[in-house]
């Protein structure tokens, strides 16, 4: 029996914060460019896939029931008994195993991720001393997940996503690790339920036209999140989807784009990798590298360069998705 979370009851979530029941998906653009191609939905173990969970956050969005100690994702939002850190969890086991799922926290929530993810590998705890953002915590794992199994590909979710959509999700990123396996930085775009703020938004492009993954594009560009004109404009056109930050990838091709565009960073994290399975000596390095590294997500750091020189790919999905519990309240 699934433990429930200890942080939050039903009875104590007020009504504005419950999630909706379901999410309307907008039809396809009239030029049925956008149509999906069924993909069988895997819930098979994907051999060589590790899922990297980020789960950071200041506690700061939903108080007083979110603290820094017990942030967003430690609480029971969905009031299924099961907080959205172990709903990730989860919702990603079919496609992974403990042995190959990991999850990078700062030292405030190790013990409360502990307890909610008994399952959870104490290997496969990534500690971060400190926020450095998206593209350091998730630059870790895949540092250190290389070192591991040079083969490794990794997939980063976030650990407060609230998913509508088992199937399609799962699908969705089955068919984004087809896409990996071709050296692309895959990201899945979420179809927009309304003209969302909280959310950037992804271009498509043309189409790749792989047997293996056939909805996978191009990303044409990144969009910052918009203002409610621009977002309604983007829907409109029905060639954009939602930026959840989720992420797909082989860790070295990842590691290489970030020495690219950002070496410095990814010198720093090689470093640590490096020191990862000495205790005292990952400490140290841990101590003189860290506070050095540029602070920045791994939109910003690697996923919009690349796209624009063609590789990054997206698998556009049906699922439905909420992020930021401010879109909950304005919607």
């Amino acid at each position: 029996m699934r433990a429930k979370s200890p942080f939050l009851s039903p009875q104590h979530i007020p009504p504005v914060f419950q999630v909706p029941p379901a999410l309307h998906v907008p039809s396809p653009s009239p030029l049925g460019d956008n149509a999906l191609t069924p993909f069988p939905c895997s819930y098979r173990d994907i051999p060589g896939f590790y899922v990297v969970i980020p789960a950071g956050g200041a506690g700061t969005r939903l108080w007083p029931l979110s603290r820094e100690e017990h942030p967003k994702f430690l609480l029971d939002l969905t009031l299924k008994g099961r907080s959205l850190i172990q709903a990730t969890w989860d919702r990603l086991l079919p496609l992974s195993s403990p042995s190959r799922t990991t999850v990078v926290a700062g030292p405030g929530h190790v013990k409360s991720i502990r307890d909610q993810l008994p399952d959870l590998h104490p290997d496969n705890l990534f500690c971060e001393p400190g926020p450095k953002d998206s593209m350091a915590a998730i630059g870790l794992a895949a540092a250190v997940l290389q070192k591991r199994d040079p083969a490794a590909i990794i997939g980063s979710f976030a650990a407060d996503h609230m998913i509508s959509g088992d199937d399609a999700f799962l699908s969705a990123v089955a068919e984004a690790v087809e896409v990996a396996k071709k050296d692309y930085l895959v990201t899945i775009g979420i179809a927009p339920s309304h003209p969302s703020t909280g959310f950037g938004y992804i271009r498509l492009g043309d189409k790749l036209g792989m047997k293996e993954a056939p909805n996978a594009r191009l990303v044409s560009s990144f969009k910052e999140k918009p203002d409610a004109r621009t977002a309604a404009a983007y829907i409109g056109t029905g060639n954009y989807r939602w930026n959840a930050g989720m992420f797909v990838t082989k860790a070295n091709v990842l590691l290489n784009l970030l020495n690219d565009y950002k070496p410095d960073l990814c010198a720093g994290l090689l470093k640590i990798a490096e020191a990862w399975d000495d205790e005292i000596q990952r400490q140290a390095v841990f101590e003189k590298v860290w506070p050095g590294l540029e602070k920045i997500p791994i939109d910003n750091a690697v996923a919009e360069p690349a796209a624009a020189e063609g590789k990054v790919a997206v698998v556009p999905a049906t699922f439905g998705a909420f992020i930021a519990i401010y879109d909950i309240m304005r919607y």
